[in-house]
C-alpha cells in the first residue's frame, strides 16, 4: 500500500483494476491532492507488487474472488493504524470498481463512492456468454484451470498493441506514461488472467448483479467508447440507484482517469465535489 499525503479534508481509498499497480496513480493522487484529498492506493493479491499467486508471476490469478475483500480490510486496518485524515472515500476503477462495491455493501466506513467504469460486469458477446462457465469447467477439469484464458496470454496489454489500436486512452502521453512504467519496472507486468479468474470473475459480477445498491452517495462515469467492462451492467445499477450521479462521457475509452485532460479533469471535479458535500 502507498499513502500520499494532500490535504485536509479527507482520504480517499484508490482501487485499481486488473493489471493494475500503486505508482500506476501517482498522476491521480496530484489530482486528489490539488481538491484537497489524500489518497491511499492498494496492489491487489496478484498484481503491482504484491505477492503473485502463482509460479508464472504474469498469470491474473486469485483463489478466490472473496479474498480481494481480505485485502480490503488489511487496506482499512492500515489507513486507521496510521491515523490518515478522515474521513473516507472511496474510488473504484474497473475491477476495483467491484471489489469497492463490494466492500461498501460489506459497511466499509467511506461517507461516498466514485466509480471509474466498474467491472460489475464483463463485456463478452452474446453468442459466449452461455458459454463462459461451461468452458471454464471443462477445462479445469481437463487441469487447465490455470491456463490462460481463451484468446489471453503473458503478453502485457501496453506492450501487445500500438497506441492507434488501443481500448485505454485517446491520450499519447497517458499511454506513453502506462508503457514506460513496465520498461523501468517490468515486475510491475501482468498478462492475461487465468481460466479460473474470469470464471470467478462472471460469478462475482453476477452476484453483485442481485444485490441492491448500498445508501451511499454516488458518482460513476463511463465512456461512450467503453470496449472492456459490461456497460449495460453500468447502466441497469446505476439507473435504480437512488440518488446517484451518473456521466457519459462522449469519446472516452476505459481508463476514464487517464484520458485526455478535459475528461481527467471533469472527473476528478465531480467526484470531489461529491466527496465535498459529504464531509
Amino acid at each position: 500500500m502507498a499513502h500520499w499525503p494532500g490535504g485536509t479534508k479527507g482520504t480517499v481509498l484508490l482501487l485499481p483494476g486488473r493489471t493494475e499497480y500503486i505508482e500506476k496513480y501517482g498522476r491521480a493522487a496530484t489530482d486528489l491532492a490539488q481538491r484537497g484529498y489524500g489518497t491511499v492506493a492498494v496492489d491487489f493479491r496478484g498484481q503491482g507488487m504484491a505477492d503473485r499467486l502463482l509460479d508464472d508471476p504474469i498469470k491474473g490469478h486469485v483463489g478466490a474472488f472473496a479474498d480481494y475483500q481480505l485485502d480490503m480490510a488489511a487496506m482499512l486496518d492500515w489507513v486507521q493504524r496510521q491515523g490518515f485524515q478522515l474521513p473516507l472515500f472511496l474510488i473504484g476503477h474497473s475491477m476495483g470498481g467491484s471489489i469497492g462495491l463490494r466492500a461498501v455493501m460489506n459497511g466499509l466506513p467511506t461517507r461516498a463512492a466514485a466509480f471509474s467504469a466498474p467491472m460489475w460486469g464483463i463485456r463478452i458477446s452474446a453468442v459466449m456468454r452461455p458459454l463462459v462457465n461451461p468452458i471454464a469447467r471443462a477445462l479445469t477439469a481437463l487441469g487447465r484451470g490455470l491456463a490462460y484464458a481463451p484468446t489471453t496470454g503473458p503478453l502485457p496489454y501496453v506492450q501487445k498493441v500500438a497506441f492507434g489500436g488501443n481500448t485505454l486512452t485517446k491520450d499519447r502521453g497517458m499511454w506513453d506514461y502506462m508503457v514506460g512504467h513496465l520498461a523501468v519496472a517490468p515486475d510491475l507486468a501482468l498478462g492475461g488472467p487465468t481460466v479460473q479468474w474470469l470464471q470467478l470473475a462472471v460469478a462475482d459480477c453476477a452476484n453483485l448483479a442481485q444485490m441492491p445498491s448500498p445508501d451511499l452517495p454516488v458518482y460513476c462515469a463511463l465512456g461512450t467508447d467503453e470496449r472492456i467492462v459490461d456497460a449495460g451492467a453500468i447502466h441497469r445499477r446505476m439507473k435504480a440507484w437512488p440518488g446517484a450521479q451518473f456521466d457519459i462521457i462522449k469519446g472516452a475509452e476505459h481508463e476514464v482517469m487517464m484520458e485526455i485532460p478535459a475528461i481527467r479533469t471533469q472527473f476528478f471535479d465531480r467526484a470531489c465535489a461529491l466527496f465535498d458535500a459529504n464531509l
